[in-house]
């Protein structure tokens, strides 16, 4: 999984945290989160604030 790969993130983060609500997270965590994720593959670098702000809402969206 790569960064730009938003929905899969989405979808394993769910799954991985169930109990956490993406509204409350802070991107510094969020991007520990993801970087921890089976199959993630990806420069840290390449991550910004765009990203995690896509991914969040993402997230937000897959747990409604």
């Amino acid at each position: 999984m790569k960064w730009t790969d938003i929905n899969d993130i989405a979808i394993e983060l769910a799954d991985a945290h169930p109990d956490v609500d993406p509204m409350k997270i802070n991107f510094v965590d969020l991007m520990n989160w993801v970087r921890a994720l089976p199959g993630f593959n990806d420069d840290p670098s390449h991550c910004g604030e765009k990203i995690l702000e896509a991914i969040q809402a993402a997230w937000i969206e897959e747990k409604e």
